[in-house]
């Protein structure tokens, strides 16, 4: 199982809206045939597998793939049908479909046809591999996730604005390594006024990689300045969506436009787009992730009206304590530990000197009415 992850790896965010799955086949304690999905629209891992073998697996042969195989037939056809017809009698799973339609419903179809199936071998990690792919399928709108670099006593920046670099290198290299899984990237007006970034995945040994870059700008501010953003000039500007309001002015939506980015006009009372609208222009779009990488203003945002689903943290060993220092996150008023947001489903993992925790963002429960009006006496 841990090398068919490893194949799923390899795929690394390649295969959305669809999941990343490895596949392979054992025989006589041997690897004789692999797969791992290709890109959306094209087979499923088992089926790459099943052919990559060329005859028909020998008696005792095991598949062994990272998610539960689909019993649906779409594009691709149904893997449980190929799975059966290929005469394989025993088959290890490590993650369950997610989809409460599906989930399950394979491993029945395989035991009805007298095939052995043994599930949640590395479910974890299997699981982890997916979680967009598993927010996607079963909210039915984008994971909503955002990267923040800290220091110890939780400040991104200094009162200067100084922040470069809080972490290491190898921490900033994880960072493109998660902007590469992900379909898209966001980031507010000032990030790209102060910081002018790329916002590209840059992995060493490959080419450099665009994702769809979402910038919120309810007032056009970016476009005033002649001096325009990469964002806006480079040779990925179609892949470019501004997302703004009709405060921003119809005449720097036409110069956008002209320059080959896109523009995504939300109707709002405010300078701010409303987030339902923009998750289901990407649900439209089939955008199934948004990575945002800031500034604070727009990850705070994201916080207090609770539209923050995962939260990607680096901390580094350096202390400011200064209390005029940037903190990362700000607006809500947490009067107790058990009015706090949290993390759940973590990992943690270690880049030189600096730490990365990341998990799901579980919100407190909201007061009643009548809780409320309890505690203003």
């Amino acid at each position: 199982m841990r090398r068919a992850l490893e194949l799923a790896n390899g795929i690394w965010g390649t295969t959305h809206p669809n999941p990343m799955v490895g596949a392979l086949i054992v025989e006589d304690s041997r690897i004789v045939a692999e797969g791992a999905t290709e890109p959306d629209g094209g087979p499923h891992a088992e089926r790459l597998a099943l052919l990559a073998r060329g005859r028909i697996p020998r008696p005792g042969a095991t598949l062994y793939v990272t998610l539960e195989p689909c019993s649906t037939h779409g594009r691709t056809g149904a893997c449980t049908d190929a799975i059966i017809a290929s005469g394989i009698k025993r088959v290890v799973v490590g993650a369950t479909d997610p989809n409460p339609e599906h989930a399950g419903r394979a491993f029945e179809l395989l035991r009805e046809a007298g095939v052995e199936v043994i599930t949640d071998v590395l479910a974890q990690e299997c699981t982890d591999l997916n979680l967009i792919f598993n927010h996607w399928i079963t909210q039915r709108r984008p994971l909503m996730a955002a990267k923040a670099a800290v220091t110890l006593d939780g400040r991104s920046a200094c009162r200067t604005g100084d922040s470069q670099w809080i972490t290491g290198e190898a921490a900033r290299a994880n960072v493109h390594r998660w902007r590469r899984l992900f379909p898209a990237i966001g980031v507010g007006a000032g990030t790209i006024m102060k910081d002018n970034p790329r916002l590209t995945a840059r992995m060493e040994g490959k080419a450099e990689w665009c994702p769809v870059r979402f910038v919120f700008d309810g007032r056009l501010r970016t476009v005033v300045d002649r001096n325009l953003p990469h964002v806006y000039t480079d040779e990925y500007r179609s892949r470019t969506i501004v997302v703004t309001t009709s405060h921003g002015g119809i005449g720097y939506v036409r110069k956008l436009r002209e320059l080959g980015v896109q523009v995504w006009v939300c109707e709002s009372p405010t300078q701010r787009a409303p987030w339902p609208e923009f998750q289901r222009r990407c649900a439209e779009a089939r955008i199934s992730g948004v990575y945002f990488e800031g500034g604070a203003e727009l990850m705070s945002q994201l916080v207090q009206e609770r539209q923050l689903d995962y939260f990607f943290i680096y901390r580094a060993p350096i202390l400011l304590a200064d209390e005029r220092a940037k903190p990362v996150l700000t607006g809500l008023r947490t009067e107790s530990l058990a009015g706090a947001v949290r993390l759940t489903d973590t990992r943690q993992e270690l880049f030189g000197d600096d730490t990365l925790t990341r998990g799901r963002v579980v919100y407190p429960a909201k007061l009643s009415i009548d809780e409320t009006v309890f505690r203003l006496g």
